[in-house]
């Protein structure tokens, strides 16, 4: 049996970003992720200058590429204006296998399958016990899946789906661009072109609206297709788009049971507003790792809820 102090289901931003912050408080976790680093991971990957603050480094010590937009091209129902602000896009690929090295942790990839409460031990398929155990394993995490409660109040109407592909394309406009609510989508679309000459385009709506809508996200992906070719972004392209699900967040959401803690996606965290993902799983695996060192309440209430108001204070 292998004994750590803290196992980490999951090897993203999240358990990454919680393993970092654990041995900075002398603890000794393992993480445990079904994949092997580096991972594809599609998203669109914009991040907040918090980023780089919460990991204690500037976009100059980020050793890969960084697209850095000065503002968003932004339409709502048609209506079009730019928002100035200060953000940057990373590619997964690359994020996730750095932070996962910058946190310094030992890794092993391994499909966790049964996880078990033996005394104060938990037991992870037979091999890995620890006294305390994270799931950072995104919205179908195992932890999650064991000791949490999976039916909270008003949990559907928090549930996101998304399509999206990542790939090379020669883009002529290098502008982020981003479409809220258009032709009774419940959600938005976007354009966000990365470094080293790939280009991410995707989009996202509420499992509930479209169901009420009686639309499908494949109707909506088409019409995106078809916007991004009259619009000059994307032609001549094949596309092959990945779809996968996420929640935003939820006030009900649970995220410590005794001494298992959720981070990330396996609470869903996303902003209600943007959805976005990355700058709050990292904040809630530093939150997660300072309360088990000091075995103090882990509250996440400090991790904002909106986007929006961050945007607009980084305008200058």
């Amino acid at each position: 049996m292998h004994h750590k102090d803290v196992l980490i289901v999951g090897g993203g931003p999240a358990g990454a970003a919680c393993a970092w912050q654990l041995r900075r408080h002398g603890l000794d976790p393992l993480i445990l992720d079904k994949a092997a680093f580096p991972r594809q991971k599609t998203c669109a990957g914009w991040v907040t200058p918090a980023l780089f603050q919460l990991l204690e480094i500037t976009p100059e010590d980020y050793p890969f590429g960084l697209t850095k937009f000065t503002s968003f091209q932004i339409s709502v129902k048609g209506i079009k204006f730019r928002l100035p602000t200060r953000q940057y896009a990373i590619r997964r690929w690359e994020f996730d296998h750095w932070l996962l090295q910058y946190s310094g942790s030992a890794f092993e990839s391994h499909h966790v399958k049964e996880v078990t409460l033996s005394g104060d031990q938990y037991i992870v398929d037979g091999q890995y016990s620890s006294k305390v155990i994270v799931g950072a394993g995104g919205t179908h995490c195992p932890i999650r899946k064991a000791f949490f409660s999976l039916t909270r109040p008003g949990k559907a109407q928090t549930l996101i789906l998304a399509k999206e592909e990542e790939f090379l394309y020669h883009a002529h406009d290098q502008r982020c661009h981003l479409w809220f609510f258009e032709d009774g989508l419940p959600g938005y679309a976007w354009y966000v072109p990365k470094a080293t000459g790939f280009l991410n385009v995707g989009i996202g709506g509420s499992a509930a609206g479209l169901k009420t809508k009686g639309a499908t996200l494949n109707h909506h992906w088409e019409m995106l297709v078809n916007k991004l070719a009259e619009l000059g972004l994307v032609s001549g392209h094949q596309f092959h788009p990945s779809g996968y699900s996420y929640r935003l967040r939820h006030k009900g959401s649970p995220k410590q049971e005794g001494r298992a803690y959720l981070v990330g996606d396996s609470i869903g965290l996303a902003t209600i507003d943007m959805g976005e993902g990355i700058v709050p799983a990292i904040q809630s695996g530093i939150l997660a790792a300072n309360a088990i060192a000091s075995g103090s309440d882990y509250d996440i209430n400090s991790i904002p809820r909106f986007s929006l108001p961050s945007l607009l204070r980084l305008r200058k």
